[in-house]
């Protein structure tokens, strides 16, 4: 009995939906008619104007999206770059993080920090220049080394500006035979 009763419910709510399409169509059905016999009462030119007017106001609805999507399209576009640069930006530099710093951090108390002699010589080797003689004389570090190109001892210099080091000496030369760079300074932080 109760399986009847549940396809009873089920079957009037059939009708009641179909009813309310119904109703929807017959609405719509009726505006399409009346929109038909006005259409029809004008003159025709006044439909040939409608008709121009109607498809000129398509066509610039259609065109003006068109140019939004486009120009959305050109800005997100413009993001991404702007995005994937400033990511290359960053990777490039990651080499002027101190790593001494980053060493520091990750201890626990920071008391395995490295002597600035050593925290030199790294800084000069993560830069590449390798075999530096780097020797502590009190406060201040004297250094030496030689290296082949002019942008890596100019990068390496920048770095120590960066972290801090003054420059008291500074002496640069270059080899005539091997065009080799020859680097003699001082510096104190």
């Amino acid at each position: 009995m109760k399986r009847l009763q549940r396809r009873g419910k089920s079957t009037t709510a059939n009708p009641e939906s179909s009813t309310a399409t119904a109703v929807l169509s017959q609405r719509l059905s009726a505006y399409q008619n009346i929109l038909y016999s006005r259409w029809q009462a004008l003159s025709p030119r006044d439909q040939l104007a409608l008709a121009v007017l109607s498809l000129f106001l398509l066509l610039f609805i259609g065109g003006y999206g068109g140019y939004s999507m486009h120009q959305a399209a050109n800005k997100s576009k413009d993001d991404y770059h702007a995005q994937v640069a400033d990511y290359f930006w960053l990777r490039a530099q990651a080499g002027n993080i101190d790593s001494n710093v980053m060493n520091a951090a990750n201890t626990t108390d920071g008391s395995a920090s490295l002597s600035p002699a050593t925290s030199v010589n790294e800084l000069l080797t993560n830069s590449g220049i390798v075999n530096a003689q780097v020797v502590a004389t009190g406060e201040a570090i004297q250094l030496s080394f030689n290296n082949a190109s002019q942008a890596v001892v100019s990068a390496a210099l920048g770095k120590l500006e960066q972290q801090g080091w003054q420059f008291t000496q500074l002496s640069i030369q270059q080899d005539l035979t091997d065009k080799s760079i020859e680097v003699q300074a001082t510096i104190v932080s």
